[in-house]
């Protein structure tokens, strides 16, 4: 695993593959709840987002799943009011890898999950990750414009 600092959707314009922290509730009309942080921001930029993700959450339960368009969703909570939960967090590392695998993916932009928003640490979250997510994941710190 490696981080750095920059903007989430810089990186996205340039072809690289971002993850989104997101929560597991769908509402009555098949949405997802991105409410806050990045997901908040993929479902500004992507009208339609909210509604494949409901659609797979409804499908296949809150797990991370491949949104289309270098768009990943990584779950670290069961709803919007939740705090993140460190195992839901953990599954999420694991399932991303498997899904990277899959993927052929090289390179995976992934936010510090259950930071920001969330309001989990950061010296709390990376020892659960770290030992499982390999050189192809790069943890940003968010900054507004990077240089």
């Amino acid at each position: 695993m490696r981080e750095t600092t920059g903007n989430l959707w810089e990186l996205h314009e340039k072809g690289t593959i971002v993850c989104i922290t997101t929560n597991g509730a769908v509402s009555r009309q098949g949405r997802a709840q991105m409410l806050r942080g990045c997901a908040r921001q993929a479902a500004e930029r992507f009208p339609d987002l909210a509604s494949r993700l409901g659609a797979l959450v409804a499908a296949d339960g809150n797990h991370v799943h491949d949104l289309g368009g270098g768009v990943v969703s990584f779950p670290v909570e069961e709803s919007p009011y939740d705090n993140p939960d460190p195992a839901i967090i953990r599954r999420s590392a694991m399932e991303l890898v498997e899904l990277a695998d899959r993927c052929g993916w090289q390179e995976i932009i992934l936010p510090q999950p259950g930071c920001g928003s969330g309001g989990l640490a950061w010296r709390d979250v990376r020892p659960l990750i770290e030992p499982i997510l390999d050189d192809r994941f790069v943890v940003i710190t968010y900054r507004e414009t990077s240089l």
